[in-house]
């Protein structure tokens, strides 16, 4: 009797790299890390200042390294009220406005997907057009004011809400998944909307996440839009009183309003802490967000 033995040989391969490729490996890295430290730089910057405390800020203004930190201006910043009244207008606008969004963007880019339609090509065309000319922002000043909208959320909300750039990716990303996942869901019987929430939607979660994303932050960093259809400071944005803040000496009246504390600060360190308080919420959404952007992932296929 034969005892036959087998081995497993396991093959390895290994690709040498010579002198030009860590040479040119590490110029890549080096240029990387100088960008990404004049990226983070100023807004480590702007972390710094806004715990820097006033007296120390004024024997230095450049310490990189202060001998202790401070939570007054961000005391000032919250005891400001109007920080709140942007924040709840912000949230409101931009927690509309994306669902808002990502609901139109399926419901216009799925039916410009399908060849039966008639005339799909023409609304394409005429989605495009959008691109390159606009009626303005004097008529859309009237139109806001015909419809009744001003100093209204609404008007921040429904000229950003569906943009044709969207709308074009959104569109070429639902007609790049198989077909064969349409014919099977129809010869089973489902109809256009089952197709829809049940088999298009599961495989577009990457790019509702990632156009989700950009639409979040477009809503979350508007405040052009305030400016022209708002009038009452109870209306204002985040980012707009973020702006008057920075730009228009609000800081000064934050100052005022807590000459009673003993524990003053400067504008310019009510600035920065402004900011930062403006700036992380919406940071805080990239992380569970960031899984999504690979492009053209189909969650599921079928053999061919």
């Amino acid at each position: 009797m034969e005892t036959v033995k087998k081995v497993s040989v396991k093959q390895t391969t290994h690709i040498k790299r010579g002198p030009d490729d860590y040479a040119v490996a590490g110029v890549s890295y080096l240029i990387t890390g100088v960008f990404a430290l004049i990226c983070f730089i100023p807004f480590f910057l702007v972390v710094l200042y806004s715990f820097t405390p006033y007296d120390l800020y004024l024997k230095n203004h450049f310490d990189f390294f202060p001998e202790r930190l401070t939570l007054d201006a961000y005391r000032m910043v919250i005891d400001y009220g109007y920080i709140w009244t942007g924040y709840r207008n912000t949230l409101i606008i931009t927690a509309t406005g994306t669902i808002l969004s990502m609901l139109l963007l399926v419901v216009t880019a799925y039916p410009l997907t399908r060849r039966e339609m008639k005339g799909r090509k023409l609304i394409t065309a005429l989605w495009v057009f959008t691109m390159f000319f606009s009626g303005g922002m004097i008529p859309e000043y009237f139109l806001m004011r015909s419809l009744g909208l001003l100093n209204t959320r609404w008007a921040m909300i429904l000229p950003g809400m569906l943009g044709c750039y969207n709308l074009i990716l959104m569109r070429n990303y639902i007609d790049g998944l198989p077909d064969s996942l349409e014919e099977a869901a129809t010869i089973d019987g489902a109809n256009d909307l089952v197709v829809l929430v049940k088999i298009i939607l599961p495989l577009c979660m990457p790019i509702l996440a990632t156009l989700g994303l950009f639409t979040l932050v477009g809503y979350w960093n508007s405040y052009f839009s305030a400016i022209m259809y708002t009038t009452k400071r109870t209306m204002w944005p985040l980012q707009l009183v973020l702006r008057e803040i920075v730009f228009e000496g609000s800081a000064a009246e934050m100052e005022a309003a807590g000459a009673a504390d003993e524990n003053l600060t400067s504008p310019f360190l009510l600035r920065m802490a402004s900011i930062v308080v403006a700036t992380v919420p919406i940071m805080c959404v990239y992380p569970f967000l960031q899984k999504y952007f690979m492009s053209g992932l189909v969650l599921g296929g079928v053999k061919e």
